[in-house]
């Protein structure tokens, strides 16, 4: 395992984890080249998520914050999936005030609203877990950001079950719609990046 102890490292998570996530995903339409190591890296480290190339075009604009460092990689990974996490919450939250829906489908968006809630709340004390990483805890904080980041996933799943055909009633009202299918791509989106993140975490909680 890294010296997650050490005092450059620390400063270098604090300042992941404190930045804003607008701050860590912000102008990238203007990038300096990336270190060959650090693109490596993270190519290397997504091939063993579920969804890799996602995975590396996500996490490839941070390489110069990242470098090789795997705790830093685990952070971008959770700021990126929380701030699609937010903003998924919020374009299902404003498709749910359509005037054209009927209530069923209401219910059903507000349904989905409400379990992205919950998962938005995990990541956020996934990333406050993280910031708290030290060796002497590192097993014990670990395993409890490894919980909050499956649940996350898990709520996520319950929003994208529920626009299944075979769903609830409430839900199946949406089955074929352009809004379902809209709603489905958004939070499908959002688990995949939940699930590499988790299995980023996996990586560094295997090397203590």
């Amino acid at each position: 395992m890294e010296a997650i102890s050490s005092k450059h490292l620390l400063t270098n998570l604090l300042l992941i984890f404190a930045s804003s996530f607008a701050t860590l995903c912000a102008d990238t339409a203007i990038q300096r080249p990336h270190q060959e190591p650090s693109t490596v890296f993270i190519r290397t480290s997504c091939s063993s998520t579920t969804y890799p190339r996602l995975c590396y075009s996500s996490l490839v604009r941070h390489a110069e914050l990242i470098q090789t460092n795997r705790v830093l990689l685990t952070g971008a990974a959770l700021n990126v999936t929380l701030a699609s996490a937010k903003s998924t919450a919020a374009v299902v939250s404003m498709m749910a005030k359509r005037q054209e829906l009927k209530p069923r489908e209401v219910a059903a968006m507000k349904d989905c609203v409400e379990v992205l809630s919950d998962s938005v709340d995990e990541l956020r004390r996934s990333i406050d877990g993280m910031t708290h990483l030290r060796t002497s805890n590192f097993e014990m904080t670990m395993s409890d950001v490894q919980t909050w980041v499956s649940a996350a996933l898990t709520d996520e799943n319950t929003c994208t079950d529920g626009f299944q055909e075979s769903a609830t009633a409430a839900a199946a009202a949406i089955a074929g719609t352009n809004t379902k299918t809209r709603v489905r791509g958004l939070v499908v989106q959002v688990a995949q990046l939940t699930s590499n993140a988790l299995a980023l975490i996996n990586q560094l909680a295997n090397q203590g």
